[in-house]
């Protein structure tokens, strides 16, 4: 989708300033966040994809307004509502006021703390060749789905050469919205940095980005 959080190749936002020895989390709740939306993803109830599209879909003075943080939590509380699992009047009291419905693997447990603290691998099997070979020419298609995508905004319609072949893995087009895995041969595809925005651009820059098989064609 074209939300306000593709800003890849955008400028205005001001200067990129690390922060010296950041800490994982600057508040404690922070933490608890990631620990909620990793127990959920953990037990069946969404997946990264659908949690990224869940962000995404953020108006965008609330996403532009959040932290880091906040974009999660304000996401998975839209996820957990539209999926029932919670119901908008218990957000809106802070605590349960309905019996819960069952969860897809069951209750969590601490047993269950390690395989949630643990990513699972997104690569498949491929269901058939891959379409392009490093060296290739390929263009990013000028697409612009109401749904998720990996493609970013700033290279679609340009040209660039394929670099490497990262194997199939999940599609995050389809899994975001439950519509299974259908793996996808992954590219890592170089673009020169004229060719994204110009004679204004440095000569001597390069872009590369991932992209799935479905989002080039060849040239």
């Amino acid at each position: 989708m074209n939300g306000v959080h593709d800003m890849g190749g955008m400028d205005g936002f001001g200067k990129v300033e690390p922060e010296a020895n950041e800490p994982t989390f600057h508040e404690r709740w922070e933490g608890r966040v990631m620990a909620m939306v990793r127990a959920i993803g953990a037990n069946g109830g969404v997946n990264i994809d659908s949690q990224r599209f869940a962000r995404e879909s953020l108006p965008p003075e609330v996403y532009l307004a959040s932290s880091y943080y906040q974009k999660w939590f304000l996401a998975i509380e839209n996820q957990l509502v539209e999926r029932k699992m919670v119901g908008a009047d218990e957000v809106e009291a802070g605590h349960a006021l309905h019996t819960s419905p069952p969860l897809m693997r069951g209750p969590f447990t601490p047993n269950d703390v390690m395989r949630c603290a643990t990513r699972g691998s997104f690569a498949r099997e491929p269901q058939g060749p891959a379409a392009f070979k490093p060296g290739d020419k390929v263009r990013a298609k000028n697409i612009n789905p109401v749904t998720h995508t990996r493609l970013p905004r700033y290279v679609r319609g340009h040209s660039g050469v394929v670099e490497r072949i990262n194997g199939c893995h999940v599609f995050p087009d389809t899994n975001a919205h439950g519509k299974g895995d259908h793996p996808q041969w992954l590219y890592t595809v170089v673009f020169d940095a004229r060719e994204l925005w110009g004679d204004d651009a440095d000569p001597a820059l390069k872009v590369s980005i991932d992209a799935f098989e479905p989002y080039l064609e060849k040239l």
